[in-house]
């Protein structure tokens, strides 16, 4: 792992504290000095919490009957997430002043549970690209080579855990953008069924599939961090899902599924069709997938029925994103006077999203378009369809790589040979499905067809599971996890 890091888990971390070996302060002095030392370089973090040490000190302050689940653990936090004293900005330099009022809902949770926020990370225009380009911050850097992109667009959230300047990160998904960065440097990265986690306080790109979510080193740490962030939330009705689920009987539901991390029984289906042409990838995973065997999961081939026509018929960006940015801002009192459109004109974003420029051509109001039904029985079939391969097949989940190819170089970010438009992610599958999914590191290559001679880059499976079965799919990961170490 590039950077230094004290500490690889919370679990390790916590057991420290436990035992005297270090203090909360201690802890959080250490991070801030990592990113005093590595952001100039990587630019993964946009602001630092200057109330860190207080907060730290606070908490070395507890009895340890007082102390919460995530009890010293140092974040950052996406700035598409609303964070009282700290700078908000969603990635656009309009809103280089905009201070919020209160804490987003999962940021007051991540708190009251005893964790330290230290900042927060790079992304890019409201949140509307694979890549880090950003109007406010720039590029940010992958630390597992420096001229490449994290990926997007919790940038900084990804490459702020890869180089140690944190120990956990919040990052928010729509189409991919917790999973592509996570797969890009290393990490485990989990996007929950949308309403799992509560979006309050959290900047719209397509509502119906927005959802926050961790960003940490390992499928443990994730299941820490759910257990904490899952759960009805009255600012987000969308969080009424959780009725659905029925009655978790544990405060460690999440943690309870990956307590004995085994494949033995699993049954996986590889989903080839996604897996690409990268000579490097498919090494990875097929190595990958002989272990998932030496380890007693059963893998079956299965393949979507029309997967390329869901892919293109049940995106809803040139629809509804310009009505939910819009609406998001106008909800703001500092933020009402802007719209997506005008900062377009304006030219106050960052020239290489590609995606701002279709979703501003959208309806103002997303329900007058003739589209918009269509989508959505779109979207129907292709859950059906893919329940049905779940259920003939008696699947607990469907794996694929996150992304067909390895972290682009930013040069050609900037020089858009890769766009929304055209970058092999998979990631969009789950995220068109409203289905949970996550990614997990389950090796490295070279980038053999672009850089042969350049350092080993990270190789992220995607584990798709049902919608509400993020505890499947969490187990799924625990046992990919120990065959890894195995």
């Amino acid at each position: 792992m590039p950077g230094t890091q004290s500490f690889n888990s919370v679990d390790e971390l916590q057991r420290a504290y436990n035992d005297g070996v270090t203090t909360v302060k201690a802890v959080v002095e250490h991070y801030l000095k990592t990113i005093r030392e590595s952001n100039p370089e990587i630019n993964a973090v946009l602001a630092t919490n200057e109330d860190a040490l207080g907060d730290a000190q606070r908490l070395d302050d507890l009895e340890p009957a007082g102390r919460g689940p995530l009890h010293g653990v140092p974040m950052v936090i996406k700035d598409q997430i609303e964070t009282t004293g700290l700078p908000t900005t969603f990635g656009s330099k309009a809103c280089t002043d905009y201070v919020p009022e209160r804490d987003a809902t999962l940021v007051r949770k991540l708190k009251q549970a005893g964790a330290v926020v230290l900042g927060k990370s790079t992304m890019p225009d409201w949140a509307a690209s694979w890549f880090s380009t950003s109007s406010m911050s720039g590029t940010t850097k992958n630390p597992f080579d420096h001229s490449r992109d994290p990926g997007g667009s919790s940038s900084g959230s990804g490459a702020a855990v890869a180089a140690g300047m944190a120990l956990a990160a919040i990052g928010g998904d729509t189409g991919g953008s917790i999973r592509l960065p996570a797969s890009f440097c290393g990490l485990v990265g989990v996007r929950v069924t949308p309403g799992r986690i509560s979006r309050d306080g959290m900047s719209a790109l397509v509502v119906t599939q927005d959802t926050p979510g961790p960003m940490v080193n390992s499928v443990g740490d994730a299941a820490k961090m759910l257990d904490v962030l899952v759960g009805y939330d009255e600012a987000d009705t969308y969080t009424s899902i959780n009725a659905l689920a029925g009655t978790v009987g544990s405060a460690t539901h999440f943690q309870d599924a990956v307590a004995k991390p085994s494949l033995q029984g699993k049954r996986l289906g590889v989903l080839k069709e996604a897996f690409g042409q990268h000579s490097g990838i498919t090494g990875v995973l097929e190595t990958a997938l002989k272990s998932f065997e030496a380890a007693g999961a059963e893998l079956v081939d299965v393949s979507i029925p029309d997967l390329d026509h869901y892919k293109a018929s049940t995106t809803l960006y040139a629809i509804r994103s310009k009505t939910d940015i819009n609406e998001f801002l106008g909800s703001r009192n500092a933020l009402s006077q802007l719209k997506i459109e005008n900062l377009h004109k304006d030219d106050a974003y960052h020239k290489a999203l590609d995606l701002i420029d279709v979703l501003v051509k959208g309806p103002t109001d997303f329900l007058k378009s003739p589209h918009f039904a269509s989508r959505l029985v779109e979207q129907s079939a292709f859950q059906r369809t893919v329940a049905s391969v779940f259920a003939r097949e008696r699947l607990d989940a469907i794996i694929y790589p996150t992304c067909q190819l390895l972290a682009p170089k930013t040069e050609d970010v900037l020089g858009m040979r890769w766009t929304c438009l055209n970058f092999p992610t998979n990631t969009v599958i789950a995220s068109q499905l409203l289905f949970p999914a996550m990614s997990v590191p389950v090796g490295r290559t070279k980038d053999t067809e672009e850089d042969p001679d350049g350092p080993d880059l990270p190789v992220g499976l995607e584990i798709l599971g049902l919608p509400l079965k993020e505890d499947v799919i969490l187990a799924v990961a625990a046992g990919i996890e120990a065959a890894g170490r195995n």
